[in-house]
């Protein structure tokens, strides 16, 4: 028999944590000031801007908030941000516009604030004048405004600054297709040319400081992408680099973007000379050593001897930790070397600006600590300790959580945790992510959770080999860790398991119930996908290709929720633990 706990106060002990905890933190290009959003904790969670002065270490209030968003100028002297369509600014406090305001940012130079409007035009406030940039109110035509495929690339923007705030690059989005401005703010604009009937998805901007803006687009199929440079006067775009691979492209977060001495730094992959590898190239020369997995590149760091260092949030060796390095950018003898800044096992994030560089919370200034961001942020409830280990032939990242107290020699049922499924990691070293299982762990649950195929932070081999075969993939790689774990693990009773996930976890739970049913008793899902036809085709395609060619593909992907698989599109945690403990009794 489960035991029951104190359903009720999940939500209050695992989500509040996260308030007063500093988030969206911005360091400005001069390192002067590191900018950041905080709220007061549990009890005021509308969360305030606040400023540190690097060079003091005072901390400011900017704005007692609520902030729904915010930006800055290049050195973060002026700040702009947004309230219920509301614009303020550290510089004149509130600022009169014309209509409801989305997305403010002032320009590099701090003279300018450029916003969006729901209606999708783009509009400038300069001294006081609030001015209509680019707009066509009633025409189904935005500018400025991400278009739909952005964000599955991860882009949230849809206009950018020139550094010298005379220019805005702006996407003008007609339905489904999208093209590419350079508006002058004193008058006239030109098309940034480059073939968008063959690469038709734009999926990052890169313009700061001195040179051209530089683009990454991709064809429909994602399979070859270009990095292009953008000359700001005519709009003609120029080729610095090509992205090819077999599946999909997949770029890295922070590239493309110009090095100190001209370089354009782009992602990549290396999968020859026994090398498998998601690494960094800066004007063809790999510039990170084959070992290590690069996520993301947070910024450049001058350092006064030996030339600048990249600052790149990366894994090597264990796939669920992140750490931060430092990687020269001018190679010398021995080629690549990354060196590593953070010790301690965990998740670890980066920001930088200037000489400025800051870990987690820790602003650090010439190598030299300054202070740690203070934080309201309640204690965690929970302190899980999940077993890690790799598993199968295939070494699949997994977790085993007990329930808190547990004695050996007592069977469980087992909740295979799928959280979003396939492409997201879930055997992550953050406390963070494991409160919710703690809390199905401790209602009388051995929580499972696998990494498989097709999940980031291994190799690119084993990230894309679900090409075309999601679902065979990554089923399989569920069932075999589970049947593998048991040898460690006996008290995991595989006659009793149910699964649970979100979005595409929630596929894979239908799937697992429709296809297994002798392995798998019962399955929560929150919004599942059913169908890949209906998802966004920059997301379906990179998986399973163009459903013209391959509708058999698709079709072997979909899937009817059957009556054991319990729907909770409100996330009903009480309803979700009553249906998997009578199906599991």
């Amino acid at each position: 028999m489960l035991v029951g706990v104190e359903y009720p106060e999940l939500a209050e002990r695992t989500g509040r944590f996260r308030f007063g905890a500093p988030h969206a933190l911005t360091v400005g290009d001069d390192g002067a000031r590191v900018a950041f959003l905080r709220s007061a904790g549990p009890q005021r969670p509308a969360p305030a801007l606040w400023v540190l002065n690097v060079a003091t270490a005072a901390l400011t209030e900017i704005t007692p908030g609520p902030v729904d968003s915010y930006a800055g100028s290049a050195s973060l002297d002026v700040l702009a941000w947004a309230h219920e369509g509301r614009l303020a600014s550290s510089a004149a406090g509130p600022v009169a516009t014309a209509v409801p305001v989305r997305d403010p940012r002032p320009d590099p130079t701090g003279r300018h604030i450029g916003y969006v409007t729901a209606d999708g035009c783009l509009r400038v406030v300069a001294d006081g004048d609030d001015q209509l940039l680019a707009g066509e109110p009633g025409s189904g035509v935005s500018w400025g405004v991400p278009e739909p495929a952005a964000a599955e690339f991860g882009r949230r923007r849809g206009w950018w600054w020139a550094p010298d705030g005379t220019q805005i690059l702006a996407v003008r989005g007609a339905g489904a297709s999208a093209s590419l401005h350079l508006l002058d703010l004193y008058g006239g604009w030109v098309d940034v040319h480059w073939d968008r009937e063959t690469y038709p998805y734009l999926v990052d901007v890169h313009w700061r400081g001195p040179g051209n803006a530089l683009l990454t687009v991709l064809r429909r199929t994602q399979q070859h992408g270009l990095v292009l440079s953008v000359d700001p006067r005519t709009g003609e775009t120029q080729v610095h680099a090509e992205l090819a691979d077999a599946r999909w492209v997949e770029p890295v977060p922070g590239t493309p973007r110009q090095l100190p001495d001209g370089r354009v730094l782009v992602g990549g992959e290396l999968a020859h000379d026994g090398f498998d590898a998601r690494c960094l190239f800066a004007d063809g020369s790999l510039i990170t050593p084959p070992g290590l997995y690069v996520r993301r590149v947070a910024g450049v760091l001058p350092r006064p001897a030996g030339g600048p260092e990249l600052i790149i949030e990366g894994t090597d060796g264990e796939p669920g930790e992140q750490h931060v390095y430092a990687v020269r950018t001018a190679l010398g003898g021995g080629g690549a070397k990354a060196r590593r800044l953070t010790a301690a096992p965990g998740w670890h994030t980066a920001t930088v600006g200037g000489d400025v560089l800051v870990i987690n919370l820790t602003v650090a200034r010439g190598g030299a600590d300054v202070l740690t961001l203070p934080s309201l942020a309640a204690p965690l409830p929970y302190r899980p300790e999940p077993v890690l280990e790799r598993v199968t032939d295939r070494r699949l990242p997994s977790a085993v959580l007990y329930p808190t107290g547990h004695f050996t020699g007592t069977r469980l049922p087992v909740l295979l945790e799928l959280g979003a499924g396939p492409g997201h990691q879930q055997v992550v070293a953050d406390p963070a992510r494991w409160q919710e299982r703690q809390w199905w762990a401790d209602a009388g649950f051995v929580v499972v959770s696998v990494d498989t195929r097709g999940t980031p932070g291994v190799a690119p081999s084993f990230e894309k080999v679900v090409y075309r075969r999601v679902a065979d993939v990554a089923l399989t790689d569920q069932i075999d860790a589970l049947h593998t774990l048991t040898g460690k693990h006996p008290d995991l009773d595989l006659t009793r398991v149910a699964v649970r996930g979100t979005g595409l976890g929630g596929w894979l739970a239908a799937l697992a119930l429709s296809r297994r049913p002798e392995v798998f008793r019962c399955g929560v899902a929150r919004d599942p996908v059913t169908d890949w036809t209906a998802l966004p085709p920059a997301f379906a395609e990179r998986y399973l290709g163009s459903h013209t060619d391959n509708a058999d593909i698709y079709q072997h992907h979909s899937v009817s929720p059957p009556a054991t698989l319990l729907l909770s599109p409100d996330g009903d945690l009480s309803a979700e633990l009553a249906f998997v403990t009578r199906e599991c009794a």
